[in-house]
This record gives C-alpha cells, sequence and structure tokens, in this order.
C-alpha cells in the first residue's frame, strides 16, 4: 500500500521532483477542466459553468437555476494552490471559495475575487491571480469517500485506490487508519473486471443503487484513465448526496508527459500563468530549465552532468542558481537562449558552462557561446569547461572570440574558478 501512495504522492509535486534528461510536461489542470473531462465522458460532477469576467456570474448562476432547480451555489477561484476557502485576497475580501443562494450576489462576490490575488498556505506570500471561477450548483454531501486510479511500478500497472474516509488528504488517511485503504491492482491487457470494482465498491461501503452507480462511474473513469494516456486520476470526494447521487465532487488528473504527441488537444488547455516564465520559456525551446535560490548559473548538457556539475558547485562553496539541461541536440540559437534565461535571473553572478561532447559537437556550442556573450552584452563572469567531440576547436573559438572567457581544464577547475568570481 505504502509504494502506491508514494506513486500517489510524487504525481503531485514531480514537477518539482523529477529531472529528465529530455523536456517534460508536467502538466497541471484546473479543477474545471478536470471535471469537464469527466463530463463529457459521462462521469458525474457538479453542473457548472467557468467565467473570466465578473461580470458573466451572476448570468452563469441564474443560468444553472433555470436549467434545473438549484438552491444553492459554490463559487471557487481556479488557482493551483489549496487551501482556497481559507484564502484572502489582496483587497481584504475572505476566501477563495463562496456560497451563496442569491445570483445577484454570486456576480458581486465575483467582482471582489476576479483579477485579485489571492493568497493561501501554498501559494507564493504575495499571493496567485485569479482569472477564472466556476459556478456550480452546490450541493450537499451525505457520505464522503475516496477513489483513485493510478500507475504503480510494483504492479507493473494500473490500480484502484480507495477507502471509505473520503474528503481528507489520503496521506494522513494511511497514517491514522491504513487499514482503510485497499489497492487493487488491474491488468492492463485484461481491462478492468466486474469483480474487482465490486470489491472496491463494497469496500467503500456503497449498496444498492448507489453501489451500481458507483461502479459504473469507477469503470468509466478506468476507461478515461486509458483514453488521455493519464497516471493518476483521484477523485476527493467520491461522494454520496442526500437524495442517493454517487458524484465525484473534486478531482486531480495527471498525465503521462510521453503521450503529448496524441493528446494535444489538453496539452493545450495548459496554464502556465503560475509557473515560473523562465521555466515556460526553456519549455517552448525544448530544454530543461528549473530556477533555485543560489547565484551562479549552470548550463550543461545531460541531466546526470548537471546534477554533478550543481554538486561540485556547492562542495567548494557556491551556490547552483538553476538547473538547466541543453541536452544533445543543441544548437548556436538554443546556446543563446539558455544564455537569455540564465542571464535574466537577478541572482546570477557569474555563469558555468560545462560540456561534454559526445552527441554534442563542442565547436557548435562555442560558437552559440561566442554568438551569446555579443547578442545580450554578457557582463558576468563566464567560465567555460569543454571536453569531447572538437574540443580542440571549440577552444581555439572562444580563444580567438576575444571575449573574456575563463577556461577550465576540468570539472573541479571549473567550479573552483566559478566560486572564485562570487569573492
Amino acid at each position: 500500500m505504502a509504494t502506491a501512495l508514494r506513486v500517489l504522492a510524487r504525481g503531485r509535486v514531480a514537477a518539482k521532483a523529477c529531472v529528465s534528461s529530455q523536456q517534460v510536461r508536467f502538466l497541471n489542470l484546473h479543477e474545471y477542466q478536470a471535471k469537464q473531462l469527466m463530463a463529457d465522458n459521462g462521469i458525474n460532477v457538479q453542473r457548472f459553468v467557468t467565467v473570466d469576467v465578473a461580470d458573466e456570474a451572476e448570468g452563469a448562476a441564474q443560468s444553472l437555476r433555470d436549467t434545473k432547480p438549484c438552491k444553492e451555489f459554490v463559487m471557487k477561484a481556479q488557482i493551483f494552490a489549496g487551501g482556497r476557502g481559507k484564502g484572502t485576497f489582496e483587497n481584504g475580501f475572505k476566501g477563495g471559495v463562496q456560497l451563496s443562494t442569491d445570483p445577484a450576489e454570486i456576480g458581486a462576490m465575483a467582482k471582489q475575487m476576479l483579477g485579485y490575488k489571492l493568497v493561501t498556505k501554498q501559494t507564493p506570500p504575495d499571493g496567485v491571480l485569479v482569472q477564472k471561477l466556476t459556478v456550480a450548483e452546490a450541493l450537499d454531501i451525505e457520505r464522503e469517500t475516496y477513489f483513485a486510479i493510478l500507475m504503480d511500478r510494483d504492479s507493473n500497472g494500473p490500480v484502484m485506490v480507495g477507502s471509505p474516509d473520503g474528503g481528507v488528504d489520503i496521506e494522513e488517511v494511511a497514517e491514522s487508519n491504513p487499514d482503510s485503504i485497499l489497492k487493487v491492482p488491474v491488468d492492463i491487457a485484461e481491462g478492468i473486471q466486474d469483480a474487482q470494482v465490486d470489491k472496491m465498491a463494497t469496500h467503500l461501503q456503497f449498496e444498492g443503487e448507489q453501489k451500481a452507480s458507483a461502479m459504473t462511474q469507477m469503470k468509466q473513469l478506468y476507461d478515461l484513465f486509458l483514453k488521455i494516456d493519464s497516471t493518476q486520476v483521484e477523485i476527493n470526494p467520491f461522494a454520496v448526496t442526500p437524495d442517493g447521487q454517487v458524484v465525484c465532487f473534486d478531482a486531480k488528473i495527471g498525465f503521462d508527459d510521453n503521450a503529448f504527441f496524441r493528446q494535444k488537444e489538453i496539452f493545450e488547455q495548459a496554464d502556465t500563468s503560475e509557473d515560473d516564465p523562465r521555466e515556460v520559456a526553456a519549455g517552448a525551446l525544448g530544454l530543461n530549465y528549473i530556477g533555485m535560490d543560489g547565484n551562479i548559473g549552470c548550463l550543461v548538457n545531460g541531466a546526470g552532468l548537471a546534477m554533478a556539475t550543481m554538486d561540485i558547485i556547492k562542495l567548494y562553496g557556491g551556490e547552483p542558481a538553476n538547473f538547466l539541461d541543453c541536452g544533445g541536440g543543441v544548437t548556436p540559437e538554443g546556446v543563446t537562449a539558455a544564455f537569455k534565461i540564465i542571464s535574466s535571473d537577478p541572482q546570477v553572478k557569474a555563469i558555468l558552462v560545462n560540456i561534454f561532447g559526445g552527441i554534442v559537437n563542442c565547436a557548435t556550442v562555442a560558437n552559440g557561446i561566442v554568438t551569446a556573450c555579443k547578442e545580450i552584452g554578457l557582463e558576468l563572469p563566464l567560465v567555460v569547461r569543454l571536453e569531447g567531440t572538437n574540443v580542440d576547436a571549440a577552444k581555439q573559438i572562444l580563444a580567438d572570440s576575444g571575449l573574456p572567457i575563463i577556461s577550465a581544464d576540468d570539472l573541479d577547475d571549473a567550479a573552483q574558478k566559478a566560486v572564485a568570481t562570487m569573492a
């Protein structure tokens, strides 16, 4: 069970915890996007409307009521951070989740939410700008359960995970009541079986018509999981309303980034407005970039070498400012773009280039370095260590450039020289 939960946790923090030798797209979908995916595939979710203009919120609420009787509405700020309900907007308005029975009040509150930053325990100190709201039919919840489908390495395929204790973090349940969590591996070749779904629904304490509805939706969620190349579909809570409906109230969906080529429509929904703009720019160029807190910028080819470079900078008393892997297909244009991204960080006081030319031609990198330095007028100290294919030609290109480039013989020498520029 612990392994499946670790996989679940990894899915949530992968964007910061995983580093790959290929550019990856750690796609996050907003709540409304995940719910729309489910609704489009026949899965029960609350009726909702998404708005990005405050004046549309009242009309959205009224349209829900006109379509079907609706006693109360719930309006939610669409940001990636948790704790929205207890958050505070920069204008003093409290709560990124609001309830009301009056469409006019929904409209008035929307004007206090859209276009303002919301601060929660999970946002940066200055908050995150709210650009979209969902206005949904508010449903009472009689009982909450937890249900998820995720990829589990130990099981070599999908696993259903469920607990009758829903509405709270599953990690907390795993610590306080691990016996309540059921894990059911699914043979991806055979597909999900009725007996497996029945076992899970029984564990979640569904009975009668509710059990039949829950089983149907579990199968639909599994079909969606496969259809969209997901790594995780988490429903929390997977709940029952007082009138007996089984509804997916909230969802987190993770994606296999290697399936980008066949899930382009989904990946095009990516909202990068909350991401580091440097990471977004790097991703568009096929570069792996992760910003850090140090002052020595790094440009390296290969994830392993990049990690080693950061380690040795710290060994000699420095602090890396970033992870940047330019990959094996680096071009002079890519090097120039990488220099622009690195030098845009005001914390960076020096740059260390560490290239091992196997697939990469060192001369190509050297030409890129010279072009970049001249194009952006680089004034920061620059230490360059090159080794491998065409290294002698590359070193000659740097020497002939007339630029104040500090050459290094090996990685130790490069790190020490980069740190020395901080003195």
